[in-house]
């Protein structure tokens, strides 16, 4: 690949990755959250692939690690789940405490507070975790296992 694909694809990481958090972390005001967000974030390992080719795949981690983040993701997310089991599973056990992510509500539309989620941004930022890892592992897999022998 030509030297001006590898430096466009280092200069755009950054800015991917930072809107791909944006997307998860403001899933509960706008739409998006942890799917999207986490597509977001997983298109950057397919540009490193395709711009740097199969060594690449060492260099983000390999399948181990992608795999362990995958699994990391997935129990969050349930741990999350659970920890509201004082109500109900899934429960909301944050909202309208004020502490973290527990501000209330204004009558009416939200105002665009990020502070008002209540457990939704901690279960965004589980599935974004586990939709990275498992997209990449998947993207990572379909690309060294190509017929064709990509530079």
């Amino acid at each position: 690949m030509s030297i001006i694909v590898k430096t466009m694809v280092c200069l755009i990481a950054v800015p991917v990755t930072v809107f791909g958090l944006y997307v998860v972390s403001h899933g509960h005001l706008t739409p998006g959250g942890g799917f999207p967000g986490g597509t977001v974030i997983a298109t950057l390992v397919a540009l490193m692939l395709v711009a740097f080719g199969k060594g690449a795949g060492g260099k983000l981690g390999g399948r181990g690690f992608l795999s362990s983040l995958e699994s990391i993701g997935l129990f969050l997310f349930a741990f999350v789940a659970f920890l509201g089991m004082g109500s109900t599973f899934f429960g909301n056990f944050l909202a309208n405490t004020g502490g973290i992510f527990g501000d209330p509500v204004a009558f009416g539309s939200n105002p665009g507070n990020v502070n008002t989620g209540g457990v939704i941004p901690f279960m965004n930022l589980a599935v974004g975790l586990e939709v990275f890892a498992a997209l990449s592992l998947i993207i990572l897999i379909m690309f060294t296992h190509s017929k064709e022998d990509t530079p």
